[in-house]
């Protein structure tokens, strides 16, 4: 049971008064794991619903103005701060401390992994059965990824990266929460997760029911750490916090060189979701390509054949329509090329050798299994001149979630080709970073995004992580 003695805190062994730690083990090659004593809302004087936000990355002006006046205390206040240039970043680190000595902001004392629960349709439906997406807030040890420990699936870009960092060094918290998956093909962890006490429930204006829960008890507890130190993880959304976060524990650890092996700046809060689970639904993103110097639609065919069985058809087909067609694909990897009225099937003949392909060959043979790589490396670079670099940059293609708006977007002439995508199974991925390699951008769309808000992990060299025992 917690011995309530704060950050402190650890799982006292049942007849024993002495205390010993088992942050995950021993073995550099494995993920490690520990329950959170996080700052949390007072839920009394602002319910969650009222002050979570989306991640920083994906709040366009308006949703800030949105979620502002939501209430005045929402954590989007925090995670994009008025001010201009470097002044904004002090002014998150003074807003922080009035809500904290205000009382709305409180340090959750009692060491717990929180279970989260997001119930949901896909993006675009509006009616059938919800999926549930079940996960949890821990601490994760953090670790460069030369280490193999925790996996990137994705290159990070280096703006995001020191805007960040700017703000982790003012507030010396850690506000948005990782995304990670592990691997539990037995679902071992169904039933240590349910033991926990729900805190709140709510639903918020994008449909999805929430629903948060405090796992403490310590045969649970144990059982959680037990399963995650067994691999590594991979990072499903949140590469450029999580780089961030290995920066800052560098920096802090030459600031204070008696800090402990188990400060709290040498941990990530992450969301943890089981990589094997059914309900882990990812979607596709599709990708808009535009304002090419010259496109010919059947030049560019024409070039793909010798790659690709090509089914043509020109009869204005629906989004709806085009993405069962290519469910319908002969083999794979696929993807759907529309233009104007016109669209082709393409599909990768299983007898091509792509080892001797001047854009594909170098990939590595997991990388050459998925339909992202093989349009990007075959199809965007070698037919369409569309450099790596263009594509990191975002130069001529935009990354649409939403293939019905697309296809209109597309038709009205914003656009040159529309290239509709199935979802990168989760196996794929990992296959892919488990090589070493990362994907394209966009490879994967998890849906919903997970909340900031939910907990605030403070990055103090002088606190430690909660133990286990």
């Amino acid at each position: 049971i917690p011995d309530g003695r704060g950050a402190a805190a650890r799982f006292l062994r049942p007849g024993r008064s002495d205390v010993v730690a088992i942050h995950a083990n021993d073995e550099a090659s494995m993920a490690e794991i520990a329950p959170l004593t996080p700052l949390r809302y007072d839920l009394t004087r602002a319910p969650l619903a009222s002050v979570i936000a989306p991640p920083y990355d994906v709040i366009s002006e308006a949703d800030k103005k949105e979620l502002a006046a939501r209430h005045p205390n929402n954590v989007v206040r925090l995670i994009l701060p008025d001010g201009e240039g470097d002044a904004k970043y002090p002014h998150a680190a003074a807003l922080l401390d009035e809500w904290l000595k205000a009382g709305v902001l409180v340090r959750d004392n009692e060491p717990a992994f929180y279970r989260y629960d997001q119930s949901f349709l896909p993006p675009g439906q509006t009616e059938g059965k919800s999926i549930t997406r079940r996960g949890f807030l821990a601490a994760v040890r953090l670790h460069p990824f030369s280490e193999r420990v925790i996996l990137p699936h994705e290159r990070t870009l280096s703006g995001p990266k020191e805007d960040r960092l700017k703000l982790f060094r003012a507030t010396r918290t850690q506000l948005s929460p990782g995304f990670m998956l592990y691997s539990d093909p037995r679902s071992e962890l169904d039933a240590p997760l349910e033991t926990g006490n729900v805190v709140t429930e709510f639903a918020t204006p994008d449909g999805v029911h929430h629903v948060l829960a405090k796992v403490t008890a310590r045969d649970a507890v144990m059982a959680i750490v037990d399963q995650l130190r067994r691999g590594t993880l991979l990072i499903a959304d949140g590469h450029h916090r999580y780089e961030t976060a290995v920066h800052y524990r560098d920096e802090i650890s030459a600031q204070n060189a008696g800090a402990g092996e188990h400060a709290e700046h040498k941990y990530f809060m992450t969301f943890l979701v089981n990589g094997d689970d059914p309900n882990l639904v990812v979607f596709p993103t599709h990708r808009l390509v535009h304002s090419l110097p010259s496109f010919d639609y059947e030049a560019m065919l024409a070039k793909a054949e010798p790659l690709f069985t090509v089914s043509r058809r020109t009869d204005s087909p629906s989004a709806d329509v085009l993405l069962e067609w290519l469910k319908s694909a002969p083999s794979r990897p696929a993807f759907v090329a529309a233009a104007g009225t016109r669209a082709a099937l393409l599909a990768l003949k299983p007898e091509v050798d792509l080892g001797a392909h001047p854009t594909l060959g170098p990939l590595v043979p997991a990388l050459r299994k998925t339909d992202v790589a093989v349009l990007h490396s075959g199809v965007l670079e070698n037919l369409l001149g569309v450099s790596q670099e263009a594509q990191a940059k975002k130069t001529n293609i935009r990354y649409p979630q939403d293939a019905r708006a697309a296809l209109a977007e597309l038709r009205s002439g914003a656009a040159q080709v529309l290239f509709l995508m199935s979802a990168t199974p989760v196996a794929q991925v990992r296959d892919v970073a488990e090589a070493g390699e990362v994907m394209p951008q966009k490879s994967t769309f998890f849906y919903p995004k997970v909340p900031t808000g939910l907990a605030i992990h403070t990055l103090d060299p002088g606190r430690t992580v909660p133990s286990a025992v």
